[in-house]
């Protein structure tokens, strides 16, 4: 895909003028399970239903979380670069440098191999940041401070359940360490498997939403060990 080619599929309506909608301050995390082979994305927002809007997510390809002023086509054009081979850092470079919003974006995408990058807009609204590690990244944006992002981490890193409970953990400890400055709303967890869909025919395992919830991480956990019991992991 060229550099134009890129800029016109992200943009096409700027002639029109794009509609800024309301920032989705947020945190998240974007992971990988080496042993299972499971990408997946968890978000936790002050913002209603953010699970329609941050995460992305094919089996074998990689997960993509966009945020801040996110840019819904991140998530179908990063996934298609990662698939042409693209590394998750040059996916993120060639997205945002062809974006003349990147300043206000925030952007988090790993690979099925491990690889993972995050990208924050000099005028994302503080504190904003990010931070990768071996088989994950996490970001946020209007949050307390960077404590979020670095308790969210360790906990991914210290957890050793399923992809989904990490993930899970790792909300916690950001909203445990401060969380979104604004308060809390909604949250949203997705994994992806080859052939680990609803009767064996797709690749969502987990797509799992709480659109509006005074403790949406909580709740979240309720619902997803429920679907668990339902659905549990087909290597169990």
């Amino acid at each position: 895909m060229t550099y134009i080619k890129l800029a016109i599929t992200l943009f096409p309506i700027l002639a029109f003028g794009e509609t800024r909608t309301p920032l989705i301050s947020t945190f998240s995390i974007v992971a990988r399970d080496s042993k299972t082979g499971e990408l997946g994305v968890a978000v936790q927002s002050k913002f209603v239903a953010v699970g329609s809007v941050v995460p992305y997510a094919k089996a074998g390809i990689g997960a993509i979380a966009s945020q801040a002023w996110g840019n819904p086509r991140y998530g179908p054009i990063g996934l298609e670069l990662l698939a042409s081979g693209k590394s998750a850092l040059e996916a993120v470079d060639l997205m945002t440098s062809a974006d003349p919003h990147r300043n206000s974006r925030q952007l988090a995408i790993i690979g099925i191999e491990g690889n993972a990058s995050v990208f924050t807009g000099s005028e994302c609204l503080e504190w904003a940041g990010g931070k990768h590690g071996a088989s994950y990244a996490v970001q946020g944006n209007i949050l307390t401070g960077s404590k979020v992002i670095e308790a969210m981490g360790e906990a991914f890193e210290d957890n050793n359940g399923t992809l989904a409970e990490r993930m899970i953990a790792s909300l916690h400890a950001g909203q445990e360490a401060g969380g979104d400055k604004r308060g809390r709303q909604s949250a949203a967890l997705l994994v992806v498997r080859e052939g680990w869909g609803y009767g064996g025919l797709s690749d969502r395992f987990r797509d799992l939403r709480v659109d509006d919830h005074p403790s949406p991480v909580k709740e979240l956990e309720r619902v997803y060990y429920i679907h668990r019991k339902i659905f549990p992991r087909p290597n169990q």
